[in-house]
């Protein structure tokens, strides 16, 4: 089941609500990246805390580990995980497109020793749609070729080809078609989304969105940006592309991004978004702030009584000084990553928050135009 309402639009950008099997969420929304059935450093009560309405599951990483048996036992991730609200899975594609050239892609799928073990294994279409059945996943991602900016070749990088990308994004459109129709045969309740592709050739992007169209799938997702090329050209294919997909239907831009990546992209017109940056970034010392980033290893912090962003209400900024959380990272303590963790969540989530409240009030420019003069200032 999905249904998706939208309240209110400023420009491209739109604030909206998304209603699936396990629940609805506000959008535009950020999706915590739980790869293995768990966000880094936090607890589903402390996500919950944070804001958190929809995580993100791995299907590549959750087959492997714990795998299909384990999940289906307990009738599913959601009460595998403790977790009671709506979860994505990624479908496998951008794992596959990791494992570089050891992934033989072929019509079929694809075949790759595990990362895990070690054993032969082969993902299509219909196993990923299978997978994520068993997953029980409210939004179900179909199985794609992640286009590569570039490649290697003979030792040397090569950007990929107009004809290279043609090539990738049309297998991913076949596959959609595979993925479709396997998810009509198993009769899964959820819903599933198609991927655009085409690289960074915009007359391919619109050739994979009309293909997808085709397929009148529940709603669509931009795939293939924030794999390494320019950023300028990330918000070319970004602003090309998103007012595009079926404004009637939620719109997806995966793995990206930054703070600022989120405002671009809501300004044109995306609803969900996902990212591993505030997890990871947490973990490296590497803090996000209303007035930009701080970098608590820094010496300067040893010091420093205050908390990490005096406007931000997380447990981390609540209790703690700047200078017991260089102490903790210094130390290696496991507590600076949970607390970290937390206050990067918050952030990313109350800056989403932030977004819908301002285009609830039709003051979205003001928002804009704030948030970029607050994030310049830099952190003090």
């Amino acid at each position: 089941m999905l249904q998706f309402t939208i309240h209110r639009t400023a420009g491209h950008a739109r604030r909206g609500t998304l209603t699936l099997n396990h629940g609805s969420i506000e959008t535009p929304q950020f999706m915590p990246v739980g790869t293995y059935g768990t966000v880094k450093g936090i607890t589903p009560a402390g996500l919950k805390d944070a804001g958190a309405q929809i995580i993100l599951g791995n299907t590549f990483h959750l087959w492997l580990r714990p795998g299909l048996d384990v999940v289906r036992a307990f009738g599913g991730l959601h009460r595998f995980i403790g977790w009671d609200a709506p979860i994505l899975t990624d479908s496998g594609g951008f794992q596959v497109w990791s494992l570089g050239r050891s992934a033989k892609i072929s019509e079929e799928g694809v075949r790759f020793a595990s990362p895990v073990n070690g054993d032969k294994l082969f993902l299509t279409p219909e196993v990923s749609m299978q997978i994520q059945t068993v997953l029980d996943a409210d939004i179900v991602m179909q199985f794609d070729e992640c286009t590569p900016y570039d490649v290697q070749r003979g030792g040397e990088t090569h950007i990929t080809t107009e004809t290279e990308a043609r090539a990738s994004m049309e297998l991913s459109l076949r596959w959609a078609a595979r993925c479709k129709a396997e998810f009509a045969r198993l009769d899964n309740p959820n819903a599933l989304f198609g991927i655009v592709q085409g690289g960074m050739f915009e007359s391919l992007r619109d050739a994979s969105l009309a293909g997808l169209v085709d397929l009148d799938l529940p709603g669509y997702a931009i795939g293939g940006l924030s794999v390494g090329e320019p950023k300028e050209d990330m918000l070319r294919l970004l602003r090309h592309t998103a007012p595009r997909l079926p404004g009637h239907k939620p719109r997806y831009l995966m793995g990206v991004g930054t703070p600022e990546d989120l405002v671009d992209g809501v300004a044109a017109g995306i609803d969900l978004f996902d990212c591993v940056m505030p997890t990871r970034n947490a973990r490296n010392g590497h803090l996000f702030t209303r007035f930009g980033d701080l970098r608590i290893r820094n010496a300067r912090f040893k010091l420093d009584q205050r908390p990490i962003d005096e406007t931000c209400a997380c447990p981390a900024c609540r209790q703690f000084s700047r200078a017991y959380l260089h102490h903790l990272d210094r130390c290696r303590e496991m507590l600076f990553g949970m607390l970290a963790t937390a206050h990067n969540l918050h952030y990313y989530l109350g800056l989403m928050r932030e977004m819908r409240e301002a285009l609830d009030a039709g003051r979205f420019d003001d928002f804009v135009e704030r948030f970029r003069r607050d994030r310049a200032r830099g952190v003090a």
